[in-house]
């Protein structure tokens, strides 16, 4: 009974399907609305307010008269709002006919130190010679018979970055040559308010250090060209193009400007601050910075670190506020320690306007030294003179070793701080 029942029930499934497929198929179906979603509108994220660079304001004035022939000394930072290149653009409103470059080349593609050969610009087809390891009377015979010189590259605010220092050697070969030089200014991407650092001893005074300023100095690149001009006489003709509606007080971030790497290990804004504390230390060659990770600068530690925790809590005791740092690990893909797992910290600027962070470097170097003391930053003696270079004077090293107060070391230097910073005042151009 029960087998008739099952056979009966699969019969009337079976009809019912069979009638379903054949009403299906007399039937035209038609196929489902579909309603067009307008797109959400998007709120815009440009500030209010642009910042103009100097690039801009130039190209916006009036050349229709100007029959000079004209030079440029640039990089891939020189860019208007729209990322177009100066190298495209000023040939609309002036005649130029050379292209000079500083470290890291034209397209800014060329590792710090490397040498640099000579370049072609593909849109304009101008050669680009470059600038870098020439001395102001070379750079004056590249000069030949153009009139004027623009300079315009993003600077990083830090006193051993070598773009002020192209540009200190290119007023000095035009004032050897008897041409013109035109600063095109940018900002100061860590603000021109906050210095810091010791002042360079002359004693030590080379091409990542030329004069005798602070390591973060808080000048634009205009305003230093002002200040290199008359202190350090130069005396070359000089003009600079100021930007329009920069302020002293304004981060990169701040400015509306698009942000490009300056140096292949500058790929943010953001990077500069941890750089100063860790691009100092990472001269000696010892302990890594971050350089052959995907956050170079942002790291500081070693494969002989096993235990970051330690390292990190020690730092944050000694290093002050605005910085976070954080305990890990980490494998450099190239560079220094390549292909080691290495314990150390991830340096999280949690407050810009509080953070020091030339201290911070020193803080680390000092820490570094009292927690592993049988591993010496300073074991390579032919990094010495490149590492007081970098750091404006051979004293630093010395305090270091002997295991003295970064915070006692700042102090020495505040008086000299305050006088640059009281002689640099007639040099601003912007509140």
């Amino acid at each position: 009974m029960q087998h008739r029942t099952i056979s009966f029930r699969r019969l009337i499934t079976i009809a019912s399907i069979s009638l379903m497929l054949v009403l299906h198929s007399c039937v035209s179906v038609a196929p489902p609305a579909v309603a067009t979603v307008p797109p959400a509108p998007i709120a815009p994220q440009e500030p209010s307010e642009f910042v103009k660079s100097g690039l801009e304001v130039f190209l916006a004035q009036d050349h229709s008269k100007d029959s000079l022939r004209y030079g440029l000394l640039t990089n891939q930072t020189c860019v208007n709002r729209d990322l177009v290149h100066g190298v495209e653009l000023l040939p609309q409103v002036i005649d130029l006919v050379l292209i000079l470059s500083p470290e890291h080349g034209l397209f800014g593609a060329e590792n710090a130190g490397d040498k640099i050969e000579s370049e072609t610009d593909p849109v304009s087809g101008i050669q680009s010679l470059t600038t870098y390891r020439k001395k102001p009377p070379e750079i004056a015979d590249m000069l030949g018979d153009i009139d004027v010189v623009l300079f315009d590259i993003q600077d990083i605010g830090v006193r051993s970055y070598t773009y002020i220092y192209s540009m200190a050697y290119l007023m000095e070969a035009t004032a050897i040559a008897g041409k013109k030089v035109v600063i095109l200014d940018r900002p100061n991407p860590i603000n021109g308010i906050q210095m810091e650092g010791n002042i360079l001893d002359p004693g030590v005074s080379s091409f990542v250090g030329l004069y005798p300023i602070p390591y973060r100095h808080g000048m634009t690149t205009g305003e230093l060209a002002q200040l290199f001009n008359s202190e350090f006489d130069i005396h070359c003709e000089l003009e600079v193009v100021p930007m329009d509606g920069w302020t002293r007080d304004m981060w990169f971030d701040e400015t509306g400007l698009p942000w490009i790497p300056t140096s292949p290990h500058v790929p943010d804004a953001a990077t500069i601050l941890p750089m100063i504390s860790t691009g100092t230390y990472g001269e000696l060659g010892k302990l890594s910075e971050g350089v052959g990770t995907t956050i170079p600068f942002e790291y500081a530690g070693g494969p002989w670190i096993k235990d970051p925790h330690t390292f990190a809590k020690t730092l944050q005791e000694n290093a002050g506020g605005g910085i976070i740092f954080r305990p890990t690990f980490f494998k450099p893909y190239y560079g220094r320690h390549k292909g080691q797992i290495c314990g150390g910290v991830q340096l999280f600027v949690t407050d810009r306007d509080v953070y020091s962070p030339y201290l911070v470097g020193l803080q680390i170097m000092a820490t570094h030294q009292q927690l592993y003391p049988d591993v010496d930053l300073f074991e390579n003696k032919n990094r010495f003179n490149m590492f007081a270079k970098v750091m404006g004077s051979r004293k630093i090293q010395e305090e270091i070793q002997s295991g003295a107060n970064p915070r006692e070391m700042q102090q020495t230097w505040l008086d000299e701080l305050n006088d640059f910073a009281e002689m640099r005042q007639k040099y601003l151009l912007y509140n």
